[in-house]
């Protein structure tokens, strides 16, 4: 079992990018799991979403202590809330960040993980017109979790994205296109 941890705030749509991998996994033919928890509920605050993924039947129902990957959509949560806590020995750490290596890893300076970066505001501010970085991410955890092949993904998350935004059509293909630019746009900073 693959277990994930998404750190955002209320609007970049953590909770959709998690909902949305959980479909696409489903659809895949595996068994899934994600949700939401909440703290005040507003625009802007803390939220904390989650996955799991497994071949086979999921019978725990909790939040998840101990992910194996914990992706934070906004890098200002990384002094407010402690994000690796619990993470995995040599689990996956990814930010959205446009920040250089260097001063990231300053952030983690003991930290038993691999360390991943992709710049998800930028590609959703020129694919989609604003910064919501959740599509971006997700394809970008697809690719880290490596349990769907790329062109299943990106088949499956076009129609996931398609359904979920069918009253929205003007939104799906800026969706499709930074999902698509992510899954290579994500990078290693740490050995």
């Amino acid at each position: 079992m693959i277990e994930i941890r998404w750190h955002g705030r209320g609007g970049q749509g953590a909770k959709t990018a998690a909902l949305l991998l959980a479909d696409v996994a489903f659809t895949a033919g595996m068994y899934v799991q994600g949700f939401p928890e909440y703290g005040p509920e507003r625009m802007g605050a803390p939220i904390t979403a989650y996955n799991r993924l497994d071949d086979h039947v999921i019978r725990v129902h909790s939040n998840i202590y101990e992910p194996d990957i914990v992706v934070v959509v906004d890098e200002t949560l990384i002094k407010a809330v402690d994000v690796t806590a619990g993470l995995k020995p040599g689990g996956k750490l990814l930010i959205n960040s446009k920040r250089r290596a260097e001063d990231i890893l300053k952030e983690f300076p003991e930290i038993n993980a691999e360390i991943y970066v992709i710049d998800a505001a930028d590609i959703s501010i020129r694919y989609i017109g604003k910064n919501i970085p959740n599509s971006p991410l997700l394809s970008a955890v697809a690719r880290l979790t490596g349990l769907i092949p790329e062109a299943e993904f990106m088949k499956s998350v076009e129609e996931a994205i398609s359904h979920k935004f069918a009253s929205k059509p003007a939104v799906i293909q800026g969706n499709v296109d930074s999902i698509k630019e992510s899954w290579n746009a994500v990078i290693r900073i740490n050995e």
